[in-house]
């Protein structure tokens, strides 16, 4: 009996640290469209990345480090890349979502021009990530709610969303354009109805905002689901090994 008992805590530590050796953490880095929201109990506000960790396995941990009002520049000038640089390991992956804020051009902090700065920016997080064994994914930035009188949707990001396509052909870096899935979301849901995905909200509505709120850029709780239900569905077509992670 002890002879087996033995055996049996042996087989248990191997397929401990067989789990353990299979755990992989995505990083998620970008700005407030992405980022976490504080006191989820009452903020009607989300960020897509925040809804990912439901989709995968328990092998799968989703670190969330994008920040509120962060570009390509500012992330890592504020010092938020450096500590998840330092702590990839190969395996993991780093999603990667910005330009909101690199076309601030009021804001020399924050602004880039995308057919230098910014793109140059997405070049070097891509290679460093690679330089640790870990796995970049280019994300092309979230649409906003931005329709004219006619009902048609417009463009708010430029040439943004082609930079971050072209670094990942040159690159060879699996890209999601989510500014085009997110376009068709918006469209589906009307002018009118596609409020719900975003911030809407009349003075004394949401107690979390008694001021009420007008805002076509960030996500309601259904539209940052919406929009993390389509970065995985996006992300099953491609040949990643965190596929194999996706609930089914």
């Amino acid at each position: 009996m002890k002879i087996k008992n033995i055996l049996l805590i042996a087989i248990m530590l191997l397929i401990a640290n067989y789990s353990k050796a299979q755990q992989i953490t995505v990083y998620t880095i970008g700005d407030s469209t992405m980022a976490n929201k504080p006191n989820p109990e009452q903020n009607p506000e989300r960020g897509w990345g925040q809804m990912l960790q439901p989709f995968f396995t328990e092998n799968v941990i989703v670190d969330n480090r994008a920040v509120n009002g962060r570009s390509t520049r500012s992330f890592r000038n504020l010092k938020h890349w450096e500590p998840v640089y330092n702590s990839l390991k190969p395996g993991d992956y780093v999603f990667i979502q910005f330009g909101h804020n690199d076309g601030k051009l009021t804001d020399s902090t924050r602004y880039t021009n995308p057919h230098s700065s910014y793109r140059h920016n997405l070049i070097r997080y891509v290679q460093e990530t690679r330089g640790k064994g870990a796995i970049p994914v280019l994300f092309s930035s979230i649409a906003r709610r931005k329709f004219n009188n006619e009902g048609v949707l417009l463009d708010s990001h430029g040439a943004y969303t082609l930079e971050t396509r072209l670094v990942a052909q040159d690159l060879n870096v699996t890209f999601i354009d989510l500014q085009y899935y997110t376009e068709l979301l918006e469209e589906s849901y009307g002018p009118e109805k596609s409020k719900n995905l975003h911030l809407h909200f009349m003075p004394g509505e949401n107690d979390y905002l008694p001021k009420g709120l007008d805002d076509n850029t960030h996500l309601s709780v259904l539209g940052a689901t919406e929009i993390a239900t389509i970065a995985v569905e996006e992300l099953k077509k491609t040949a990643l090994l965190l596929v194999k992670y996706i609930k089914e």
